[in-house]
């Protein structure tokens, strides 16, 4: 089963929006989470790290100061692929780049071809990505200025596994849109926290960390304002946001459901 969620609903926007989102948070706030060896992930991540596809490097540039960074805040010398429920990037405020990746779960992309791309090319399939694309040079400015920061993504899928790498992976279906409510038992609410820590150690360098959360939609839907505010939420998204998110063909019955939790006063799938 997929490890425990750790998501505030009120970091879900009304109406919704693609944008940065970042926030600054002291370094002790800045922490990893260790990888449960008996759990889903693990068995996921392990996977990838087994294949030989768990790290992507631009020949040339070295990781290490990256990788003691990242043993110093986990406390751990463990490889960070296993050792962690986050995956890692690293962004270098110098070329604006990610020069190197430690991804294994990541969500509908691929880490391959991401690998030395400018933080404007990065984004670029991001739907309704005026905002982020013209702020790039800000951004990494901000992200690699030596302070800790945080934002956190959320969308709703029909898989309940982490890893949805593209060429790894074909996307899951959704189910039949007859019943909404059995469209809601089969759907998953996943999220990401996602931060920006330094690396230090003399380089202008920051390491990007991602952790994947993963929770059925009827259990992490548990109050009518947390359905009222994923509802509205997903009504105001634009038809390339959905499309971007692959929830066009969800987002009626999804919305059907959600105004219906939004009314009971215990609001659960059926």
């Amino acid at each position: 089963m997929p490890a425990a969620m750790n998501f505030d609903f009120n970091l879900i926007t009304v109406p919704f929006r693609m944008q940065p989102g970042l926030r600054r948070i002291d370094a002790d706030a800045m922490q990893l989470t260790p990888l449960d060896a008996s759990g889903q992930l693990y068995s996921e991540k392990r996977a990838v790290v087994e294949a030989g596809v768990s790290r992507q490097l631009v020949p040339g540039f070295d990781p290490q100061p990256a990788l003691r960074a990242i043993a110093a805040l986990g406390h751990s010398d463990a490889d960070p692929a296993l050792a962690f429920e986050e995956d890692f990037a690293v962004l270098d405020g110098t070329t604006g780049t990610l020069p190197f990746l430690c991804v294994c779960v990541p969500s509908h992309w691929a880490p391959e071809d991401k690998l030395g791309l400018d933080f404007a090319a990065l984004h670029a399939p991001v739907a309704d990505n005026a905002l982020l694309v013209a702020a790039s040079k800000q951004l990494v400015a901000l992200a690699t200025n030596g302070d800790c920061w945080e934002r956190h993504v959320w969308t709703i899928n029909p898989s309940p596994r982490y890893d949805q790498h593209p060429r790894r992976h074909t996307r899951t279906p959704w189910p039949a849109a007859g019943n909404f409510t059995a469209f809601a038992r089969g759907s998953w609410l996943r999220a990401e926290r996602q931060c920006f820590f330094p690396v230090g150690q003399g380089t202008k360098q920051a390491v990007f960390s991602i952790r994947v959360m993963l929770q059925p939609l009827a259990e992490a839907v548990n109050t009518p304002e947390r359905a009222q505010r994923l509802h509205d939420s997903l009504a105001s998204m634009t038809p390339a946001v959905l499309d971007y998110k692959g929830l066009t063909a969800a987002k009626e019955p999804l919305l059907r459901w959600l105004s219906e939790c939004a009314a009971r006063a215990a609001p659960q799938a059926q």
